[in-house]
């Protein structure tokens, strides 16, 4: 074997620092969805308030359950990058590492940070966030448009189907915010 052959351990920190560029992009991704969301709620509002139109405001529900689910997505994505590294790859990255033992865990920030007594809350804020960002605004634009009582048939019946939308796209959010992540095994 010559000193130009990859070793187990420098694949493994290889795909490491792959899947935490990923993870980075995607935070990065995630978190500008909420700001994208934002901006859009208040270009809507403000033609439709603007035009004195509440049927703009059906624009809201599926911009907001479009980006709400793409944010959803990435956000199950991260978790998945963390465990991954946590469950599979520094276990892996362990076993092949000369001085591996279990008084230094390979990758600990990966479970230290996960220890802090508030992340519990914090989830939980974040929580209502997220469905008050990417289902209580479309929730009250569509509020909004029902209380006008000026529309059609037709714009009545879209907007019942945005409801079903994203009150489909509220209990993700919540399912997604609940559910333990079940351990996987590597293939």
């Amino acid at each position: 074997m010559s000193e130009q052959d990859i070793t187990v351990g420098q694949l493994l920190l290889a795909e490491y620092q792959t899947v935490k560029d990923e993870q980075k992009a995607r935070i990065g991704f995630r978190d500008n969805l909420l700001y994208v969301t934002l901006a859009v709620v208040a270009a809507v509002i403000a033609a439709a308030a603007q035009a004195e139109q509440p049927a703009m405001l059906l624009a809201l529900p599926p911009v907001c359950v479009v980006l709400g689910w793409t944010y959803l997505v990435n956000d199950e994505k991260i978790t998945a990058i963390g465990h991954y590294v946590r469950d599979q790859l520094g276990p892996r990255l362990a076993r092949h590492a000369a001085a591996a033992d279990d008084a230094f865990p390979t990758f600990g920030w990966e479970a230290y940070h996960r220890g802090d007594t508030r992340r519990r809350s914090r989830k939980t804020i974040q929580a209502v966030i997220d469905l008050t960002a990417f289902c209580g605004v479309p929730l009250a634009a569509l509020v909004v448009f029902w209380a006008d009582g000026k529309s059609g048939a037709l714009l009545l019946a879209l907007s019942v189907i945005e409801a079903l939308a994203v009150a489909g796209l509220g209990a993700q959010v919540l399912l997604y915010a609940r559910a333990p992540r079940q351990a996987r095994t590597a293939a």
